[in-house]
């Protein structure tokens, strides 16, 4: 059997404004190009399949034409989809009981039969091409504080840290899943931050239960042959490769533009499973300009008359500028945005920087006791914006204070 691994779409998500439509539409589009010509038989979507959890008409729409196209391409494919902390549980799970009939299902959230997990809901048997179950997959959705038994909330209580936690969830769960699975493949799916996984800055939330975000990847035991996780956005393997992420579908921040974007590919041999990375171009260019430091304004101009047009204004190229302050902020801010609205981009972020401060010229530090507030916001300012304040700027931080 070939399985492929997805997970981050973030449909309905927008970037200053932008929609992202076209793009997803574009991706989900390549997606089912990837799942027909590698033969795949089975779909993982590890979470975040929405951006929030109100997700418009137009990106529910957008996802089910995907699915009905997936199966359109490769009729026999089974798609399995756990949720994300982004993603609307209830909602996420409403179809559940029509899509079960077309070979895909959907885990929102964790379901309990009186204090068990429901292992009919979470763990789904796989059949391969003779009619026989291949491999089972064990779901499991973004898992939140209630999820946890026995979880603690603060030092002075009794009961368990969220790692000694989820280690036991996983650990009753695996156990109750491979008395089902006998010898056959056991593949986990899960949403959350591995400690030792690298995270991009803009675009995945923290994910605070406890006080704790990161959990270690030996919270999965070893009889989960592979753990096909979503949340972190670059694509990267944990213990050998038997944990993964496999990374959001194109640049949803800045701090993105350095991945590799694609899906992952697992090879099945018995109980070994191997992966590897599979490409997928961006829908559209996401750019920094200038590719590192920061620009002037004149640099800015000509690094935009040299990105070519779009014949889809919707799919022009996102940018983030990085400026040097040659003025005052609220002046180059003005001067960058003329720039961009007569360019064929969509300005997705700007940012002035001040001139680096020469190590004679840093301010010596003084106690607070001796400084004032006002002296205070006036250091600030002028280290975040490389100018002084304005009098509307000053005026507004005197009402400030007046407030309090």
């Amino acid at each position: 059997m070939r399985v492929l691994h997805t997970a981050d779409w973030h449909i309905g998500q927008t970037l200053n404004g932008w929609s992202r439509e076209a793009e997803h539409a574009l991706f989900l589009s390549r997606l089912a190009d990837v799942i027909e010509g590698e033969a795949i038989d089975l779909v993982l979507v590890a979470g975040d399949v929405f951006d929030t959890t109100n997700p418009s008409g137009e990106s529910q729409q957008l996802l089910y034409r995907a699915l009905a196209e997936f199966r359109r391409r490769r009729p026999g494919v089974v798609i399995v989809i756990s949720g994300g902390n982004h993603d609307p549980a209830l909602r996420l799970e409403a179809p559940a009981d029509v899509f079960h009939g077309f070979d895909i299902h959907i885990v929102g959230t964790v379901r309990r039969v009186g204090d068990a997990v429901d292992l009919g809901t979470h763990l789904i048997p796989v059949k391969g091409p003779d009619g026989a179950v291949a491999l089972y997959v064990l779901a499991i959705p973004f898992l939140r504080a209630a999820d946890l038994t026995g979880l603690r909330f603060s030092e002075a209580e009794d009961g368990l840290t969220v790692t000694e936690a989820a280690s036991r969830f996983h650990a009753d769960l695996t156990a109750a899943a491979a008395r089902v699975a006998g010898d056959l493949p056991l593949i986990a799916m899960g949403h959350l931050h591995c400690a030792g996984g690298l995270e991009s800055e803009g675009a995945e939330r923290r994910l605070f239960i406890g006080g704790t975000e990161g959990v270690p990847p030996d919270i999965f035991p070893p009889r989960l042959d592979y753990v096909a996780l979503g949340h972190l956005h670059g694509p990267q393997s944990l213990d050998g490769g038997r944990v993964r992420y496999s990374g959001s579908a194109f640049p949803l921040s800045a701090s993105e533009i350095r991945y590799r974007h694609g899906v992952t590919i697992l090879g099945i041999d018995g109980r070994t499973i191997t992966n590897r990375h599979h490409d997928i171009p961006w829908p559209a260019p996401v750019l920094r300009l200038p590719t590192s430091g920061v620009a002037t304004l004149a640099e800015l101009e000509t690094a935009l008359a040299a990105i070519p047009a779009s014949d889809d204004p919707a799919l022009r190229p996102l940018v983030y500028v990085e400026l040097l302050a040659e003025d005052a902020p609220a002046v180059m801010m003005a001067r960058a945005a003329a720039l961009l609205r007569a360019a064929p981009v969509r300005p997705a972020g700007i940012r002035i920087h001040r001139p680096e401060t020469k190590a004679a010229e840093r301010p010596v530090l003084r106690a607070l006791r001796d400084t004032l507030p006002e002296d205070l916001f006036l250091d600030a300012y002028r280290k975040k914006h490389g100018t002084p304040p304005e009098d509307r700027h000053l005026a507004a931080f005197r009402d400030a204070m007046d407030g309090v």
